[in-house]
């Protein structure tokens, strides 16, 4: 499960255990530039180009030796679930993606848009200068949380549960991903060479093939597409759900139904059933799941950052090949060091 800006791993914290509880392998990983992630490298460029970032998920497969999973992800993350399932539909057994379809490219960047459209993407263009660098730099952690507030403004989060997450922007390239990644979108940064290709094939909004859900929140704050305008760039088997804002925002009035139907579902519709359940879990990516509560946090089995060294790579791999015993309650909960 992929995350956005500007989240990170704990947006799938109530995620993670439902579906670690039921028997899948779930693995939430630190988008590069975030939390505890670091290039082994000074002279690395530190690129946040769309499909540099499709790659890192490919590259993290092939290091845990998994050959097909099914993904999802909303922001950068469905982005990034959409170019895995049109560049490499044969490691994707099915994608939810919040938001449809995000594959973007260089050239439709530079078409202007209506000036109430332009007015929402105000942060990409403030990017686009120094200004912007530096008060990012500078601001990070109140600018992320005025994001929060706009693209979620129904969500009543507090501010333990904003700074758990933005501890993962104190990421000493953080700053300059998020940069290239905006910039790059609108010709104002380059690419480099050797993803040329790649970005060739994404260029002409390629269809996404593989089984996928699609989820909107009806009280989403950030600039996204309307479902009618993408469904048809989704030529698999293929659904949309839109979650009403009381059903994610406010889980202490509406609880949530019984896994049962859900995992019958699976057992008669493998293929779209493993999307249903990672669906109805997350409905509530956008706007609710940074909730952590002492049951859930107890829960949770299997949620990691990238590996960034050989030895953490092996003690990554290792953690990930242990199959859960979902005979016996999950362990202590342990927490994970400061990010």
């Amino acid at each position: 499960m992929l995350h956005g800006w500007p989240y990170d791993i704990y947006s799938f914290v109530d995620v993670a255990p439902a579906l670690a509880s039921a028997g899948y392998r779930v693995i939430v990983p630190l988008v590069r530039g975030y939390g505890t992630t670091r290039f082994l490298s000074a002279d690395t460029p530190r690129n946040g180009q769309p499909a540099v970032l499709a790659l890192d998920l490919i590259a993290l497969m092939d290091a845990l030796k998994i050959d097909k999973a099914t993904i999802g992800g909303f922001d950068w993350g469905a982005r990034t679930a959409n170019i895995v399932g049109v560049l490499w539909p044969e490691r994707c057994k099915g994608m939810v993606s919040v938001s449809g379809y995000l594959i973007g490219n260089q050239q439709a960047g530079k078409v202007p848009l209506p000036p109430a459209a332009e007015l929402q993407w105000w942060y990409q263009y403030y990017f686009a200068t120094e200004r912007g660098r530096e008060g990012y730099e500078k601001f990070h952690h109140d600018f992320s949380k005025l994001i929060w507030r706009l693209a979620s403004p129904k969500w009543d989060f507090d501010d333990a549960t904003y700074d758990r997450t933005a501890a993962s922007f104190d990421d000493p390239d953080h700053v300059s991903i998020v940069i290239h990644n905006y910039r790059w979108r609108l010709s104002l940064a380059e690419g480099e060479p050797k993803y040329d290709d790649l970005e060739r094939r994404l260029a002409h909004s390629p269809v996404v093939a593989v089984p996928t859900i699609t989820l909107e929140g009806d009280a989403n704050g950030a600039p996204h597409p309307e479902p009618g305008a993408y469904a048809k760039m989704f030529s698999g088997k293929y659904e949309h759900r839109t979650i009403a804002a009381s059903a994610t925002i406010c889980p202490k009035r509406r609880r949530r139904p019984s896994p049962r139907p859900l995992l019958t579902s699976m057992l008669a519709e493998p293929r779209m059933g493993q999307l249903s359940w990672l669906y109805f879990y997350a409905a509530g990516m956008r706007h609710n799941v940074n909730r952590q509560t002492p049951q859930s946090r107890a829960a949770v089995l299997a949620v990691f950052g990238a590996p960034t060294s050989h030895s953490c790579e092996k003690r990554y791999r290792a953690k990930c090949e242990r199959a859960p015993d979902t005979t016996r309650a999950p362990p202590p909960y342990a927490p994970r060091p400061p990010i």
